[in-house]
């Protein structure tokens, strides 16, 4: 796993990537998330406003929530992380 950069340059073109954020308790988070598009959203049904695009995750297996990450893991080379130790 590369190392965390802004949010703002993290891809926004549906890929899953690893963000980092703050729950509403203070506990800083990593997981999985996508950014979605109004469009994105609006192509699978329900009504949708421009509220609703940003970053979503599963919060259990069952649910997902939009939320605000501030940073975000580029995908690293396999061992990136041994490599990291060893300096």
């Amino acid at each position: 796993m590369g190392k965390p950069q802004g949010i703002a340059t993290a891809p926004t073109d549906g890929r899953k990537v690893t963000v980092i954020w703050t729950d509403r308790d203070g506990q800083e988070n990593e997981t999985i998330a996508q950014y979605r598009s109004l469009d994105q959203l609006k192509r699978s049904g329900g009504q949708w406003d421009e509220s609703d695009a940003g970053w979503w995750a599963y919060v259990d297996s069952d649910t997902q929530k939009r939320i605000e990450p501030h940073g975000w893991k580029p995908p690293g080379k396999e061992g990136d992380e041994e490599a990291e130790g060893e300096e």
